[in-house]
């Protein structure tokens, strides 16, 4: 008799390549969708099959993020409980990235925002903010107090089994919620058909002259979203300190720049940083740069530097970026201490300049280690995890059907 399918119900606000845990959610589940059979429950689903999977859709609350994730969390339970009831879809596993319900069976861990809100605690700070930004500072610490609060109850129920990219994770869970077991170390995989050396030498010319980069120009990388979660203020410091370097900061994503336009103001670096937009085929951003930097204050695992990676590109990250756990420090990539240490930050940076040899032995090598992560990889550990959990809520539902007759 043929293998029944596990049912899987993945719960996600939204699915979008643009967004890094996003990203992972579908290129995981996009890998497994012939194998399990997949029940999507989400306000806005992008660049996953939808022939492969059963949508739900729940609408989304116009308005604040916060109200709109407080509706989203009771909604997405009250749409499950309606075909459980009515419909008899009850699934094998519940899988949620992040919180966003109180009964997941797996949960992927990007963010311990216990751990994140303590180290941005001083930013945070109304007396350090202007006071035009105050309302959307006060929506974000009530927006963090909240999540923090759903982290204490999710995060701390053992029967739960947590997906997490990096080692760092598991110890900021521990740290802040005493939560040691259960937890999966899964380092994320990488599209190289996308992310390569050759790819990355056969778009550099044409890339960067359409950035309007000249061949002496030395061009540093940064993508992501919350560039102040990302390094931002570190990043700037470390441009305005190597005027006498042809350096031109590339930073993409989604944010405002004109928030950061004060910041640019500051340094006095008007003509050395330019903000770029999100790009489907983000290899584009890769092949041209020099150099990736990450000085993330808090980052599970950002992608970015291991595709920055995968390409062929030397990288540097902070300690606080899972994808450090990756890199050899010297061989593949150079690992910042202190997210804060501008210092520190512009020895690197100089350092990649000044020596091509140095730079170009760094890049072949972090490329060679990229070479070992991928979605297929990622894909087949996860349903090891799925069947083991599976199998244990069988197992424990017949010997109750069994005790109760």
């Amino acid at each position: 008799m043929a293998r029944q399918k596990i049912r899987l119900a993945l719960v996600s606000p939204f699915l979008d390549k643009g967004y890094g845990t996003e990203r992972t959610i579908i290129e995981w589940f996009a890998r497994l969708a012939d194998e399990c059979e997949i029940h999507v429950y989400s306000q806005d689903v992008k660049d996953l099959d939808l022939s492969k999977v059963t949508l739900h859709r729940i609408p989304k609350l116009p308005g604040p993020h916060l109200f709109n994730f407080m509706w989203w969390f009771l909604a997405n339970h009250l749409w499950r409980a309606w075909d459980r009831r009515f419909h008899g879809l009850q699934p094998d596993i519940v899988f949620s990235p992040g919180i966003n319900c109180l009964d997941a069976d797996v949960i992927s861990v990007h963010i311990v925002f216990a751990e994140f809100t303590r180290r941005v605690q001083r930013e945070l700070e109304l007396r350090r903010n202007p006071l035009h930004f105050w309302p959307r500072l006060l929506h974000r610490k009530i927006y963090y107090a909240l999540i923090m609060w759903l982290e204490r109850r999710i995060y701390r129920n053992p029967r739960n089994v947590l997906v997490l990219y990096a080692e760092k994770t598991r110890k900021d869970l521990e740290r802040c919620y005493g939560r040691a077991g259960q937890c999966h170390v899964m380092y994320l995989g990488l599209d190289h058909a996308a992310y390569n050396p050759a790819a990355h030498a056969a778009l550099r010319d044409d890339a960067r002259k359409q950035l309007g980069l000249s061949s002496r120009d030395l061009a540093v990388l940064m993508i992501g979203n919350d560039w102040h979660k990302k390094g931002i203020r570190v990043l700037l410091a470390a441009v305005a300190g190597l005027r006498d370097l042809p350096i031109r900061l590339l930073i993409v994503g989604r944010e405002d720049p004109a928030s950061f336009r004060g910041m640019v103001r500051e340094k006095h670096v008007e003509d050395r940083v330019c903000f770029l937009p999100p790009r489907k085929d983000v290899e584009f951003y890769y092949a041209a740069a020099d150099i990736y930097v990450g000085p993330s204050l808090e980052d599970t695992f950002a992608l970015p530097p291991a595709e920055a990676m995968s390409c062929g590109l030397p990288i540097i990250v902070s300690r606080e970026n899972g994808a450090f756990e990756i890199v050899t420090n010297g061989v593949d990539g150079l690992v910042l201490d202190d997210p804060r240490d501008a210092d520190g930050l512009i020895a690197m940076i100089r350092r990649l300049c000044d020596d091509k040899q140095f730079r170009d032995s760094m890049g072949s090598a972090a490329a060679q280690t990229a070479a070992r992560y991928t979605w297929e990889q990622n894909a087949r550990e996860l349903r090891v995890i799925f069947e083991e959990i599976a199998s244990r809520k069988s197992g424990y539902s017949a010997q109750t059907l069994r005790q109760e007759s």
